[in-house]
């Protein structure tokens, strides 16, 4: 099989289809018009986020057999317009979701102890203990948004830190395990400290974190989002930062991301909203990386491999 790769992955994944006999051919520059131009030479398609992937796309790929996202989700593929086509769709969720799980963790503890902004404080010459003084995770009840790979990673990282209870909301039912109790929509909203979105950007997940949501929670919250950035709707997301309702928030995700997202400084284009976000101690940001470590890495690729091995050779 021919396997057109258009970004850049690990060389695992490359070295390996060529023991499988596989041809791997590689253009991480053209535009998406000019590998439409030739996708129909090709049984495979190696992407992460270059484009998406969308019906036009696909009706030009003609000899398409397998599409592998080195990504959590398939959200920038017409997943459903492929699988009519029979092409076969392999994510590799299992290959970040230890990192995500850390990340997570890492963010949350960060926001707890304030780390960012007494390190800011001491490296400016203010030595300020009681303004610093953190909380604790312990006793608290953690919130999981969706109990997949991602969410089920980061209640697995819970487990040493005598937390009062972890539990998790997810439209589907049974997911619960050892680490995590399911539980409807009103206990999950009546008793968390802290909410974990691990939700896949769907339309009913778009702006789910919105003024009404935060408004049932019963206690004030602290906000961790290693999903999608479209899940939140910042504006309100900040005006429960103003009010006290959210206490902190931890974003590697952003409704504004994109590839242009460096313009929006450049341009002094900067929505009102995100320039609060920036400008507070409550508030950590990083670049959608939660999932991106040397290891995810490696793993991403192994999972994509591993996968179209088993459907192909079986």
């Amino acid at each position: 099989m021919k396997v057109l790769h258009v970004d850049i992955n690990h060389p695992l994944i490359i070295e390996q289809f060529s023991e499988l006999g596989f041809q791997n051919d590689e253009d991480y520059t053209s535009t998406k018009k000019q590998i439409e131009a030739k996708i129909a030479d090709y049984d495979g398609l190696i992407i992460r986020s270059r484009f998406s992937i969308d019906a036009d796309f696909l009706d030009k790929a003609k000899n398409l057999k397998f599409i592998g996202r080195l990504g959590a989700g398939l959200e920038n593929i017409d997943t459903r317009y492929a699988k009519s086509l029979g092409i076969f769709l392999a994510a590799a969720p299992e290959g970040n979701r230890n990192a995500v799980g850390e990340h997570a963790l890492g963010m949350l503890l960060s926001l707890f102890n304030k780390l960012n902004s007494a390190d800011k404080e001491v490296r400016s010459g203010k030595w300020d203990r009681e303004g610093n003084r953190g909380v604790e995770l312990e006793g608290k009840v953690v919130g999981i948004i969706g109990y997949g790979n991602m969410g089920k990673a980061f209640a697995k990282k819970l487990k040493g830190f005598d937390v009062e209870e972890v539990i998790c909301y997810d439209i589907q039912g049974g997911v619960e395990d050892d680490n995590a109790r399911q539980v409807g929509i009103m206990e999950f909203q009546n008793r968390v400290d802290v909410i974990s979105l691990h939700v896949p950007q769907t339309e009913l997940t778009i702006g789910m974190v919105n003024k009404e949501f935060l408004e049932k929670f019963e206690n004030p919250i602290w906000i961790i989002n290693t999903a999608r950035g479209k899940c939140v709707i910042t504006t309100d997301l900040v005006d429960a930062l103003k009010s006290g309702k959210v206490l902190g928030a931890g974003l590697d995700v952003l409704e504004y991301e994109k590839t242009s997202f460096e313009n929006m400084f450049t341009d002094g284009n900067l929505p009102e909203a995100f320039q609060y976000l920036i400008s507070s101690d409550q508030v950590i940001l990083t670049p959608h990386v939660a999932g991106w470590t040397v290891e995810s890495k490696i793993k991403l690729a192994q999972t994509i491999v591993d996968k179209i091995k088993a459907k192909f050779e079986s």
